[in-house]
């Protein structure tokens, strides 16, 4: 009996299904290298799959006996979902970062001590991202609680950087922690590494721009094959009529199933650059 239960949380937790419990502890402490979707946004990506599974396979074969059948595969649906959401707010956390590095270095010029600088950071994060619903937001304001516990500065920097687990905000509070023990210059070192921080992520968005026009050539050009039978087997039925009146026709038809299946993960393959 528990090998069962444990299959199908397996299952769920592949597919991203969240509990109350795992969605509790995701807004009480994020880890930005998951993503877990509420239940009802999951019961609504998996729903809108199936729809989208048994538009294309009623499409493709005129058979609705076919189309029903596949259409459950519309549950994996969330799990595609859940990493698009994913990347989403990675890249969100980044750009709000760059601007919370600015904030800083400016306070820092005005004659703030470090920690001051980041405390003032968050008012200025408020007024950039108003309603405190920014992920950003929250973690300045989970440091500004734990200074006022009596934890470090660098304490609270290393742990957003362990759950954030991005590349530019590890090598922050690396380059921050070893200048804070050393006593390096605090000020053109957030400076400097502010600015080399928001030159790249502004090279990764201008790449990033360049790479949306092809991603959505590359998505029409995956619907144009399924649009053209559509478009057959509305407008001339006749023409199409041996492909459905025959096992071998249906074999074709798999095989070219296949085909635009294999090209479409290629081209997804070939378009999921990461910056």
């Amino acid at each position: 009996m528990k090998r069962p239960v444990k299959r199908l949380e397996q299952a769920l937790d592949w597919l991203c299904w969240s509990s109350a419990a795992e969605l509790d502890k995701q807004q009480r402490l994020a880890e930005y290298s998951a993503y877990r979707m509420a239940p009802r946004e999951f019961m609504l990506s998996a729903a809108i799959g199936a729809a989208a599974a048994f538009t294309l396979f009623y499409t493709f074969y005129q058979s609705l006996g076919v189309a029903v059948g596949f259409a459950s595969l519309g549950i994996v649906a969330p799990r595609l979902r859940n990493a698009g959401l994913l990347d989403k707010r990675r890249v969100r956390l980044q750009l709000q970062f760059k601007e919370a590095l600015y904030s800083v270095t400016s306070s820092l010029a005005a004659g703030r001590s470090v920690e001051n600088a980041f405390v003032a950071a968050e008012a200025d994060l408020q007024l950039l991202y108003p309603g405190h619903s920014a992920d950003i937001v929250r973690e300045f304001a989970m440091i500004r609680y734990r200074m006022e516990n009596g934890d470090t500065l660098e304490s609270g920097l290393r742990q957003l950087a362990d759950r954030a687990k991005l590349e530019d905000i590890t090598q922050f509070v690396d380059v921050f922690s070893t200048c804070k023990r050393s006593g390096g210059d605090l000020v053109d070192v957030i400076r400097r590494t502010s600015q080399v921080i928001g030159e790249k992520l502004d090279i990764q968005q201008e790449i990033a721009v360049m790479l949306a026009q092809k991603r959505f050539e590359s998505r029409i050009l995956i619907a144009v094959p399924f649009v053209f039978i559509a478009g057959l087997n509305l407008a001339a039925p006749d023409y199409t009529e041996p492909l459905y009146n025959s096992p071998l026709g249906y074999v074709l038809l798999t095989i070219l199933l296949l085909g635009f299946a294999g090209c479409g993960a290629l081209i997804r393959k070939i378009m999921a650059i990461r910056l």
